[in-house]
C-alpha cells in the first residue's frame, strides 16, 4: 500500500513535473511539489499501487490514466461573471462595437479554459440580454478544457453551492431569469444551453474547429505556463481567431512581456493585430 509520507527522491519527483509538463503543458518546480504529492496520492491509493515508480509506470501505459492525471493536476477554479470589469466591457464596449459592424452574423466565443462552465454561461446570458435589444443578434459560444471531467460538469449544467450563491448576490435577476430550481440545484435554462458547446482541448495544440472566432476568453490559465509555453498557447489561439479579434485574459496576467501577435487595448484586453488571421 502507497506510503504518503514516503520520502520521493528527486529523480521522481523530476518525472512526474516531466508527465505533467508533457500532458498538459504546465510548467512545475520542486515549489509544486506539496500541490502535486497532495493530488496524487489518493490516486495511488485507489490504484493499491506502492510507489510513485509504479505509478508512472501505469501512467505510461494506459491513455485511461493519462486522462484521470489530468484532472488530477489541473486547477479549476471559477465563478459566475468573475472580475466584474470584462463583462461590463463585454456589455458597454464590445457588443455594441461588434454588432454594428455585423449586424445579422452569428458572434463567435470560445471560453478557451472553460472549467466547469460558469464562464461560457455568463456570456450566454449576457448575449441573451443583448439579444433582447437586437433580435437578429445570434451567438455561438465554444467551451474547451484539458480536463473532461469539468466538462462534464459543464455539459449538464446544473450548479449549487457558492456558485449559485455568488450569482444570487451579484446578478439576483439572471438567476431567476436563467436558471430553474430543482432542490439545492439550479438548472442552466434550455435557451441557453442550446448555445453552447462543450469538448476537450489542450491549448498546446491547435484547435481543430474551422471557426474563426470574434472573442476569446482566455482568463486565468496564462500563469501556469513558462514563458515559451505562454507564446505557444497564445499562437495557437490567435490562429483561431479572426482579425482584429478581442482576446480577454486573466486579473493577474499580461502579455507584455511576451512575443505575441496581439496588441495592447487596455488591462486585461488585447486584439489580434493579424489582418490575415
Amino acid at each position: 500500500m502507497f506510503d504518503a509520507e514516503a520520502i520521493v527522491d528527486q529523480a521522481t519527483r523530476k518525472a512526474l513535473f516531466a508527465r505533467v509538463r508533457r500532458h498538459t503543458g504546465i510548467d512545475m518546480a520542486d515549489r509544486k511539489w506539496t500541490l502535486l504529492h497532495g493530488r496524487l496520492r489518493r490516486r495511488l491509493q485507489a490504484l493499491s499501487l506502492s510507489s510513485y515508480g509504479d505509478y508512472l509506470a501505469v501512467l505510461d501505459s494506459s491513455t485511461v490514466e493519462v486522462g484521470h492525471f489530468i484532472d488530477m493536476v489541473t486547477t479549476n477554479e471559477t465563478s459566475f461573471f468573475r472580475t466584474p470589469r470584462i463583462w461590463d466591457y463585454l456589455w458597454n464596449d464590445f457588443l455594441p462595437a461588434w454588432y454594428a459592424g455585423n449586424a445579422g452574423s452569428t458572434l463567435q466565443m470560445w471560453s478557451a479554459a472553460a472549467s466547469t462552465g460558469e464562464e461560457a454561461y455568463s456570456a450566454a446570458m449576457l448575449f441573451e440580454e443583448f439579444r433582447q435589444k437586437h433580435t437578429d443578434f445570434n451567438y455561438r459560444i465554444l467551451g474547451t478544457d484539458i480536463a473532461q471531467r469539468v466538462l462534464d460538469v459543464g455539459g449538464v449544467g446544473t450548479y449549487l453551492g457558492r456558485n449559485v450563491e455568488g450569482l444570487q448576490k451579484a446578478r439576483p435577476a439572471m438567476l431567476e431569469k436563467y436558471f430553474q430550481p430543482d432542490g439545492v440545484t439550479h438548472a442552466v435554462a434550455p435557451s441557453l444551453r442550446a448555445h453552447v458547446t462543450f469538448r476537450t482541448h489542450n491549448l498546446y495544440q491547435r484547435l481543430k474547429d474551422p471557426t474563426r472566432f470574434d472573442l476569446v476568453m482566455l482568463r486565468n490559465v496564462l500563469i501556469y505556463f513558462d514563458e515559451a509555453g505562454q507564446e505557444t498557447v497564445l499562437e495557437n489561439v490567435r490562429q483561431s481567431m479572426a482579425s482584429k479579434a478581442v482576446l480577454l485574459v486573466g486579473e493577474s496576467e499580461s502579455l507584455n512581456r511576451i512575443r505575441t501577435g496581439f496588441t495592447y487595448q487596455q488591462p486585461l484586453i488585447y486584439r489580434n493585430a493579424d489582418a490575415s488571421a
